[in-house]
């Protein structure tokens, strides 16, 4: 419960007042270590006998594409008992997407769509790749792939609690009451990360897009999420939020720069795992 509510201290606290730890209770540290960045893969069977599952083969596919370890990957992947699952391929395309490695991410997109035909996802991470290499024309290709399929691109929302509410917002949200001190805070802290170096990413937009057209796009449901929460909360509490889709490369850099500027501690939760931003740095290290 504390590991799917962030609370990852609190979570590791509890597993070590446990005076013998069962299958279970190791399968739920597990379960939320991997979620928050962190894995024991290698001690699960050699020193508890516990056998890995296809959620913990996909936590090494994510930790050796973490750190750059492509082939590395690619070989384990080869040698896995059992098939990587979406979110193994999902891992191991967005390594490649992160280093650039257009081959492996084009088969780690197919192996992901042939799962999961319907799903945006393995398309929108593609496309963000020939969009790093700058590659126009494949972009273009992509995009009308994604026009012409099935693929339907599942709206993105976040909630964030504030006075004993759970508050939902999504892009552009204009609805939610206080909409104007919403978006004079979330403006003002655009200023402020801008001015402390924070340059928008927009590799991964149509380049026939003006500067003012691609930085509207940017204005994404969790920044008015913690817009609005730093308006409506104390000073100094902690701010969680949660997405239902995957935190966009954007706005996590723009997020990290707000944990700096507003001095705030600021946990993320999207449909992958837990980002812990402080003073102007992620428990990811950037990458996820």
């Amino acid at each position: 419960m504390y590991g799917k509510c962030g609370l990852l201290d609190d979570s590791t606290q509890v597993f070590h007042e446990i005076e013998n730890p069962n299958e279970v209770a190791w399968n739920s540290l597990l379960v939320v270590l991997a979620l928050h960045g962190l894995n024991y893969f290698h001690s699960m069977e050699k020193t508890y006998g516990i056998v890995p599952r296809d959620e913990h083969y996909s936590c090494v596919i994510d930790l050796l594409g973490r750190a750059g370890r492509l082939t590395e990957a690619e070989e384990f992947i080869n040698s896995m008992p059992i098939p990587p699952n979406a979110f193994g391929w999902c891992s191991f395309l967005g390594a490649c997407r992160i280093h650039g490695d257009k081959k492996r991410g084009k088969l780690a997109a197919e192996k992901l769509m042939q799962l999961e035909p319907e799903n945006i996802g393995g398309h929108v991470l593609l496309l963000n790749i020939h969009a790093k290499e700058q590659q126009w024309e494949d972009v273009k290709s992509e995009r009308k792939m994604m026009r012409d399929g099935t693929m339907k691109k599942v709206p993105g929302y976040s909630w964030v609690d504030a006075g004993n509410k759970a508050h939902t917002f999504g892009a552009k949200d204009l609805c939610h009451p206080p909409k104007k001190e919403i978006y004079e805070k979330l403006d003002t802290l655009l200023d402020q990360i801008k001015k402390a170096g924070y340059v928008p990413q927009t590799d991964s937009i149509p380049h026939d897009m003006d500067d003012n057209e691609k930085e509207k796009v940017h204005h994404h449901s969790e920044r008015i999420s913690i817009a609005f929460a730093l308006i409506s909360m104390p000073a100094g509490k902690l701010i969680i939020v949660k997405k239902n889709i995957r935190v966009r490369l954007d706005c996590h850099s723009a997020i990290r720069c707000f944990s700096k500027v507003a001095g705030r501690k600021i946990i993320v939760r999207d449909n992958n795992r837990f980002h812990h931003f402080k003073d102007g740095l992620c428990s990811c290290g950037d990458y996820w």
